[in-house]
């Protein structure tokens, strides 16, 4: 806990050296260093918690048991999600405060997050407390482990995971520090530079909500991949290999195509009309599909690690973030505010490429099968993209407030869009055949075949 305090206290003295690097000096269009600061100094409280759930998941994660992790990460975006909507809301429209409160509320919004997965793994632990117990005292302890050999192993393995595990952040890092500078270079203001920044940020709040639904299921079968490469049963691991390909494709493409479609209505729904709506619908659009580059790089670089391929994670995370910073240069004059985004879909592309090679070489594997189950989601997809934009052409048409047709087709499209998903894709075999069953929760809600009388 101590040192956690000193890291937190760390970030908070040295938030004005950040801040003026960041904004720079001689432009005073847009936030002053000020207000910069105070959104550094709320965001660093953060780091008391999220060290300390970090290590939760991985006591329960080495016990094998992945479900705590994957529901207090769920639980933690939507929490910190909330947090950001309604906090800004309160902030700005009940007490009329300003932007800058705003923005420091909703940054805190990653303590709110980390607090709330951490109560969920309390509540895991409170239940498996026995069951752990007994674990414990039935495991074998090598005692003759000198200390240093113990740190050694442990940071040989620790390092890939972590670094793995901050690819995201640093992306949203590496634009948070270059936009501005970047832009203002070509000719923008301070301030339109730093609304392009906080829409990038703002649309990366919701493209993560897909990524972390998939890649907390999809997570869950790591351990199962691990066991089996030391067992060296590889027809069963590359079993495990097309299913977990499956259910990240599943889950994550009808979000995006879904969120990428709605992308007008999403960003007015959850941010509202302010002046940068418009931008902001145009970089969702284009940014929601990088959300299945997010999910593919996590998955198969914890694949490369169940197969003990940890240095291969790290050579292509850094291989595409280094394509990302050079991307984000080159991309600035021909794309303009586009360019950070097709600058992380290059990056992503190049890393989740070299982590498929990686696999396909180490393992034998061939996509030919996954890709053959995939095209039936691709094919699921098109059917309720094409719903979904009908039907939202015709409420975009309706002479209502576009606050309320903007909730109203998230809400009505969303609905019929997710429901004609899962429809058709238990009627053409596409669930039974990712997770091996149909689960309970459809037959409950899809209508059930009726009976042939005898």
């Amino acid at each position: 806990i101590l040192g956690k305090f000193k890291t937190l206290l760390t970030l908070y003295t040295m938030s004005p050296l950040l801040a003026s690097y960041l904004i720079g000096k001689g432009d005073t269009s847009g936030n002053n260093i000020k207000d910069v600061i105070m959104v550094m100094r709320t965001v660093s409280f953060a780091l008391i918690i999220v060290p300390i759930l970090s290590i939760c998941r991985g006591f329960f994660q080495g016990y094998n048991f992945m479900e705590p992790t994957g529901v207090s990460q769920v639980i933690e975006q939507i929490v910190r999600i909330i947090w950001i909507l309604i906090g800004g809301f309160l902030v700005v429209h009940v007490f009329h405060s300003s932007i800058s409160i705003a923005s420091g509320v909703a940054t805190f919004g990653a303590f709110t997050g980390a607090t709330a997965g951490l109560a969920v793994i309390y509540y895991y632990w409170k239940k498996n407390r026995s069951h752990i117990n007994n674990l414990h005292k039935t495991s074998s302890v090598r005692s003759n482990i000198s200390f240093l050999s113990m740190y050694k192993e442990l940071i040989t393995y620790a390092v890939p995971f972590v670094l793995v595990g901050l690819a995201i952040p640093v992306y949203q890092l590496v634009d948070t520090f270059m936009v501005n500078k970047l832009y203002m270079e070509i000719g923008y203001s301070l301030q339109k530079a730093e609304t392009l920044n906080s829409v990038l940020g703002l649309t990366q709040t919701l493209v993560m909500i897909p990524v972390s639904l998939a890649t907390a299921l999809s997570l869950s079968l790591i351990p199962s991949i691990t066991k089996l490469h030391t067992a060296n049963k590889l027809d069963l691991l590359k079993q495990q290999l097309t299913q977990t390909f499956q259910m990240l494709f599943f889950i994550t493409l009808p979000a995006v195509v879904g969120l990428s479609i709605l992308s007008h209505s999403a960003y007015i729904t959850f941010f509202g009309l302010n002046n940068a709506y418009e931008l902001g619908s145009k970089i969702l659009k284009w940014y929601a599909p990088a959300a299945l580059f997010f999910a593919m790089f996590t998955v198969t670089a914890a694949m490369l690690q169940g197969i003990n391929k940890q240095k291969s994670a790290i050579i292509g995370l850094m291989a595409g973030l280094l394509c990302k910073v050079i991307c984000n240069y080159l991309f600035v004059a021909p794309f303009d505010d586009l360019g950070p985004v097709f600058a992380t879909y290059v990056g992503y592309t190049l890393s989740v490429l070299y982590n498929l090679f990686v696999i396909q070489k180490h393992l034998d594997y061939s996509y030919c099968h996954v890709l053959k189950k995939i095209s039936f989601i691709f094919i699921n997809v098109i059917i309720m993209a094409v719903l979904v934009a009908v039907i939202s052409f015709g409420v975009n048409h309706m002479a209502i407030d576009l606050k309320v047709k903007a909730v109203l087709n998230i809400l009505v499209c969303g609905g019929i869009g997710a429901y004609s998903y899962v429809f058709f894709a238990s009627k053409t075999g596409v669930i039974k055949n990712t997770f091996g069953k149909n689960p309970v929760i459809l037959n409950k809600i899809l209508p059930r075949r009726k009976e042939k009388a005898a």
